[in-house]
């Protein structure tokens, strides 16, 4: 693989997912530390940050420490073993997650779904619509915290009544955005104008299918 070598975003969360679901029903280190290293090749060949991953390694820190600890000290069965499959699985979890945040963006993913699972229309822009407005809440927030304060009133992140404002406000939003994309000839449940659909990456998918075969070899002999 090549250093700008990328998967498609739907492709790779199908085999995250697959991944996922399989660890979490087989006890087997190997297995973990396979799509561990496997997970970081493909972080490094996509020239993702290194200050990106290390901070996502940095925060698991207390994670991996809580659960060590836990199966280690308060654990029934062998301890060790149990403390080291459940750390390493919380660091595979981490960097399955990773290979999908970090990879590509929420409108990737979702155009890439609808492309190819035929993902709803309504669902699909429904999203993008509301993280489109994700800035604007962040500075309703703030316009909120900042009129309490001229009343003399100091709002947490932790405040409820902070939070219920928001949503009033979010309401009105509702409204507005719904209008917005009738007006762009959005009608929900409607059949749209679509791209040509692109043809199956087939090197993606002999790639992913292979490095699963090696997962579930792996752990067929190193499971406990």
């Amino acid at each position: 693989m090549a250093g700008h070598f990328k998967f498609e975003p739907a492709l790779l969360l199908s085999t995250v997912l697959l991944a996922s679901i399989e660890i979490s029903f087989v006890r087997s280190i190997p297995g973990n530390v396979f799509l561990i290293l496997i997970g970081l090749l493909y972080l490094f060949l996509n020239q993702i940050n290194y200050r990106k991953i290390s901070l996502l390694l940095l925060i698991s820190i207390p994670l991996a420490f809580g659960t060590w600890t836990s199966f280690w000290l308060f654990g029934t069965g062998d301890n060790l073993i149990n403390a080291r499959i459940y750390t390493s699985r919380l660091y595979v979890y981490l960097i399955l997650g990773g290979l999908v945040t970090l990879t590509s963006t929420p409108r990737e993913l979702l155009i890439n779904l609808h492309d190819r699972f035929k993902l709803s229309n309504t669902f699909v822009y429904g999203i993008l619509a509301a993280l489109n407005l994700l800035d604007q809440v962040k500075q309703q927030i703030k316009v909120i915290q900042y009129a309490a304060k001229l009343r003399g009133i100091k709002y947490h992140l932790w405040s409820p009544q902070l939070y219920f404002k928001t949503i009033l406000s979010a309401n009105y939003w509702a409204d507005d955005l719904t209008n917005a994309m009738h007006s762009h000839g959005f009608s929900e449940g409607q059949s749209r104008t679509e791209s040509q659909p692109t043809p199956w990456p087939i090197v993606q998918m002999i790639i992913l299918v292979l490095i699963l075969i090696l997962f579930n070899i792996i752990l067929w002999l190193y499971s406990s």
